[in-house]
């Protein structure tokens, strides 16, 4: 915290940031004092990830002064994140007084030079804006209380465009979309929690999400449609149309890398235990988890294993699993890894098979839609099995 910061104050910041993010489903503690050069402001867990945070704090919301602050928190929390491995920086700046036009030269700043930094702006009325990561939007939240009619035409104006530019497949939205489908599918299928959701609020509790996301998401599927507006709770309808544009959305080009085990003995063994001795890391996908799912229609692919980033070597995981393997850009490959193009909906969907984790029914089909090698045949197998009884059940 700034030195000039009576320690009264600062703890009242720490306790707002601590109630504020709590909010959102987020725990932010503050870092014990350490003498070991500079440290963290504190730590914030959300959805298994962990953050370094940098705080910055202001009396005023001018853009010329919290802009310069806002690059400097990214900058020393990309430092304090370098020296914890498994950690992302974020830098927050706390404000006394933020106004909305505040927000719009922010979010056009961070898109010009910080698109990648995960940044919260928060305030009195609570997080205002906040980014967990470069594959989301900016969140922009209306103040608690305001009474100046300007200030939210201005906020309207800066929604208007957040949602002409809303992705409802994004990696955090197609989760939620598998949570509000997972009571009709089998668990076998899809690992996701199965209740009957009322409002945007439990749907962020159980996506584990915050309610800003969950809201936005659901404002987009009642204009388009796809929500149940006579149903006790949140249901999903037009469902062959939302699959239509989910598969459309997924069809982009994942990062693939062939792999080989060193030693020379069955494959389907090895790679067992590869999955097995991983499962936090590893996914099995495509056709392989097609076949582990009972939903398989195609042999002959050779396997494709999800990490949440290329390229994998051994010492980055510290997992000797790992020193069994290596590159095999010549010949047929023994398995191929895959970077998923959205990796919260590809692991927290994942099921466990044999204690080994494999993609869920959903993901497979989106996956394998696009393959060269029949990939279309295999995912019309799996539209027949387990999406069609979904489409069928939502024109009831």
């Amino acid at each position: 915290m700034p030195i000039q910061l009576d320690r009264d104050r600062e703890s009242a910041v720490v306790a707002s940031l601590a109630d504020h993010f709590a909010a959102l489903g987020a725990r932010y503690t503050e870092a014990e004092p350490s003498g070991a050069g500079p440290a963290a402001d504190g730590e914030l867990l959300r959805d298994g990830m962990r953050y370094a945070v940098e705080v910055k704090t202001s009396t005023q919301g001018r853009a010329d002064r919290v802009i310069p602050l806002l690059s400097q928190a990214i900058l020393q929390a990309q430092r304090h994140a370098a020296d914890q491995k498994g950690t992302r920086p974020m830098a927050v700046l706390w404000i006394e007084q933020a106004p909305e036009a505040l927000f719009a030269r922010v979010v056009a700043f961070l898109d010009a030079y910080r698109p990648k930094a995960a940044v919260a702006i928060v305030t009195p009325d609570g997080v205002r804006l906040v980014r967990w990561n470069e594959d989301g939007p900016c969140d922009i939240a209306a103040p608690a209380s305001s009474g100046l009619r300007a200030g939210a035409r201005r906020l309207g104006a800066i929604r208007a465009t957040a949602l002409n530019a809303f992705n409802p497949f994004s990696d955090l939205n197609q989760w939620m979309l598998k949570v509000l489908l997972a009571p009709e599918i089998r668990a076998e299928w899809l690992n996701a929690p199965r209740h009957t959701y009322r409002s945007g609020t439990e749907l962020a509790q159980a996506a584990g999400c915050s309610q800003m996301s969950a809201s936005r998401l659901l404002q987009h599927l009642r204009q388009e449609g796809f929500l149940d507006e006579y149903s006790a709770g949140l249901r999903l309808v037009r469902r062959q149309e939302l699959f239509r544009r989910w598969l459309a959305a997924a069809l982009r080009r994942p990062l693939d890398m062939p792999m080989r085990f060193n030693v020379r003995a069955a494959v389907a063994q090895q790679l067992k235990a590869l999955l097995q001795s991983d499962q936090v890391q590893t996914c099995l996908g495509l056709f392989a988890a097609a076949d582990a799912l009972g939903v398989g229609h195609v042999s002959g692919v050779p396997p494709y294993v999800y990490v949440p980033q290329l390229p994998v070597l051994a010492q980055d995981w510290n997992n000797p699993a790992w020193a069994q393997t290596s590159r095999h850009p010549d010949g047929p490959p023994d398995f191929i890894l895959r970077q998923p193009l959205a990796p919260q909906a590809t692991f927290k969907g994942a099921v466990n098979q044999g204690g080994a984790l494999c993609a869920d029914a959903i993901q497979v089909w989106l996956d394998v839609s696009s393959h060269p090698a029949r990939g279309q045949e295999q995912a019309d197998h799996i539209y027949a099995t387990v999406l069609q009884p979904l489409v069928d059940q939502g024109n009831v």
